[in-house]
């Protein structure tokens, strides 16, 4: 007798199951539920502990305990002011409480007499007795056993927990002689102490022992990040395998010149990253590379040196920027670096021919524009820097040879798919670079057909920059002091104004408005220049040439300056409402200062608010300057949002596994990915695995997962 496969549980419809009618299908179907497979793969939201509940009579007030109660009375009462109330009165044998819910009308429906519920929350003593206001509530129905699972609850469907389990129950029950088709390798399951997926589907709906559902957990999340590295490292492995790359000559001539003329040494995480893309570039396969790092880690210089690498091979590169004032900061930058650095050309009179590198934005236009779009038809320009004005349809290029793509969280993934387009069947080198730390776990996932760099140390003559937390207005005075102090010393300050919502329109007015105060003000005779979204490019650039020129003490802006502003000489950043913006957000608009010799620091201003407990975003950005660090805090405080496509934020994919809570099983699913796709291409061998991997991804999915 074979064992059930996961398509064969797809194909059995849940009317099949005692108990559910053309009622309870359709119920089940509103949340989802149409099948055997998409129900034994509905799991627990949580699971209660019966051995560990408390007794009534054992409550301390003020402290959180979980209980299990049968529901007694409920009352419905409008109070005063129109808000809704509803009394519950509830016992379990060893004493009776109270239960008051504020403006939760609902309640009075779900919770009816002669209910079991478990109910999680805070006693306190009201009147003389024992009273939870607004506790968390499951309803478990007559479950008996040790482990009772809670299923997620829908009021709009009326399914109930305990039909759930029973649904679960029968469907394991008669799959129990036949078993569960288990995909996973024998030498991976043993290697790694995974239980068997039978098993696992078991004691997740139905555990003996928290300890039970947790082997069962680990299994099923490690299934779950194994699917997706599978199609991640299949498309990885095809596109190496059928793309035609060019294998460039990493060392040649150029590449040496630049770094000789280089004024500092490279760091020891500069020299591994070079080594990591030489190693590329001389492969005849296409690189596909994500680098990370830090603000100010050094990533340009890596991204010259493999231009360069293209151009003494005779081809060309291309670095694509995602706004027009970063493309120019670039170019003004790239050609800094490359000043004196001449090719060298066998077949000119004099050894060596200038090295030509040109803009290409939507400003450069008339002659100019043509100018440049011949010179890159007919090979004349090395390297051409620019935004999306490089992948329109106008621009072709005699032999693109590599391309860096900056900012990658700007950047969509089609207009990386458009850029390698522009090569006639050869695959150009691509570098995709962030300054936007993606925790380990995140990257492995969501660019995980992108082979990862990562750059952590900063290279010589970085100042770090120190950051402070100031709460309320009190300590806000401080804040301006600084500022004065440090322009009187003959340094530049910026000012970020609070996000606010999607509306540009107010963050301009919030920006006007805060530019007015202070300079009448909180900074009154300072030179005060104000940035923002709704200024014409011209207006834009005429201000922040009067910042770098040093004309202006004090740069007030919305986030704008969010990317790429380089000012050597700003030592002070502060930012209004800091509260309102994300953690990478804020380390990045940290990093617009410190780029000098000089000490460098950054505000962090937040409203005072009496209720809060902390505020966890700025206590980590004062804590550490690390974005990797800060990163993995804001995996954790942030939720996951999901791999698959962009459905909203928070609602992960994954049902089981957590980049958050399984960042070791991240690494050891990729792992296995590649174990079992090195040594069985086709997966022709594992044809449970293939099989499974067409019935859960659709062609969008995978798609999506793997457009690098």
């Amino acid at each position: 007798m074979t064992a059930i496969a996961f398509r064969e549980l797809a194909d059995i419809g849940v009317e099949r199951l005692r108990g559910v009618g053309e009622k309870k299908q359709a119920s089940l179907a509103a949340v989802g539920i149409t099948n055997l497979l998409e129900l034994l793969t509905t799991y627990p939201r949580r699971w209660v502990d019966r051995t560990n509940e408390a007794r009534l009579a054992d409550l301390v007030p003020g402290e959180e305990a979980l209980v299990l109660v049968t529901v007694r009375s409920v009352t419905k009462r409008t109070t005063r002011n129109r808000r809704t109330m509803v009394n519950v009165n509830v016992g379990d044998g060893s004493g009776r409480m109270d239960l008051v819910f504020f403006n939760q009308p609902w309640r009075e429906r779900q919770l009816r007499e002669g209910l079991h519920i478990a109910l999680f929350g805070k006693a306190d003593i009201y009147r003389g007795g024992l009273q939870m206001s607004n506790p968390v509530v499951d309803l478990i129905g007559d479950r008996t056993g040790r482990i009772v699972p809670i299923y997620s609850q829908s009021e709009k469907a009326r399914i109930n927990t305990w039909e759930m389990a029973g649904w679960v129950e029968e469907a394991l029950r008669r799959c129990r002689d036949r078993g569960i088709v288990d995909s996973l390798p024998a030498t991976v399951s043993a290697r790694l102490g995974l239980v068997s997926r039978f098993d696992a589907l078991t004691n997740i709906h139905l555990p003996d022992s928290i300890g039970d559902k947790e082997m069962a957990r680990r299994r099923l999340a490690f299934d779950e990040l194994l699917r997706v590295q599978l199609v991640l490292v299949l498309r990885k492995r095809t596109m190496e395998r059928e793309q035609s790359g060019i294998a460039h000559d990493v060392g040649g001539d150029l590449v040496d010149r630049f770094y000789a003329a280089f004024p500092h040494s490279l760091t020891g995480a500069q020299e591994r990253v070079i080594a990591e893309i030489n190693n590329d570039l001389a492969a005849a396969h296409p690189m596909h590379r994500l680098l990370q790092g830090d603000v100010g880690s050094g990533k340009t210089v890596l991204a010259v040196a493999m231009m360069l690498a293209a151009v003494q091979g005779g081809h060309q590169a291309a670095l694509m920027a995602p706004t027009e004032v970063l493309a120019e900061q670039h170019a003004t930058g790239v050609k800094v670096l490359l000043d004196g650095v001449s090719v060298p050309d066998p077949n000119n009179l004099f050894g060596d021919r200038p090295l030509r590198v040109e803009l290409l934005t939507n400003r450069v236009t008339g002659s100019d524009r043509k100018e440049v779009i011949a010179g890159l038809a007919d090979g004349s320009i090395d390297i051409v820097i620019g935004t999306h004005a490089l992948i329109q349809d106008a621009v072709d290029y005699s032999s693109l040879g590599a391309v860096v793509v900056d900012e990658q969280h700007r950047f969509g993934v089609e207009q990386r798919a458009a850029l390698r387009a522009k090569t006639d069947g050869v695959v150009p080198d691509m570098l995709v670079m962030t300054a936007t730390p993606i925790p380990r776990t995140a990257a492995m996932t969501v660019y995980g057909d992108l082979d990862v760099s990562v750059l952590d140390e900063l290279p010589p003559g970085r100042t770090p920059i120190t950051t402070h937390w100031a709460d309320g207005p009190l300590m806000e005075t401080g804040v301006w002091a600084d500022v004065r102090e440090e322009v009187a010393a003959g340094r530049q300050a910026y000012v970020v104004c609070p996000l606010i919502g999607e509306s540009e329109k107010l963050e301009v007015a919030s920006a006007e408005e805060t530019f007015e105060r202070l300079a009448h003000d909180e900074l009154k005779g300072l030179r005060l220049g104000l940035l923002h979204g709704r200024l014409s490019p011209a207006e834009k650039e005429t201000t922040m040439d009067s910042f770098r020129a040093g004309e202006l003490d004090v740069l007030v802006a919305t986030t704008v300056i969010e990317v790429g502003v380089d000012v050597p000489n700003a030592t002070v950043m502060v930012i209004l409402d800091a509260d309102r913006f994300g953690i990478a957000q804020l380390h990045q608009l940290r990093g617009r200062v410190g780029r000098g010799e000089h000490a460098s620091k950054c505000w962090l201003v937040t409203q005072q608010d009496e209720e809060a407990e902390g505020n966890p975003r700025v206590e980590a950005l004062v804590a550490t300057t690390d974005g990797f660090e800060l990163a993995e805090v804001d995996l954790d405080l942030r939720g996951e949002g999901t791999l698959m496509s962009t459905a909203q934020k928070g609602r992960s994919d994954l049902r089981l596994a957590s980049l958050r809570r399984d960042r070791k099983l991240v690494g050891l699913a990729r792992e296995a990915a590649f174990e079992i796709v090195d040594d069985d291409p086709g997966l022709v061998r594992h044809s449970d695995l293939a099989d499974e991997l067409a019935l859960m991804f659709s062609e969008s999915d995978e798609e999506f997962l793997s457009k690098g």
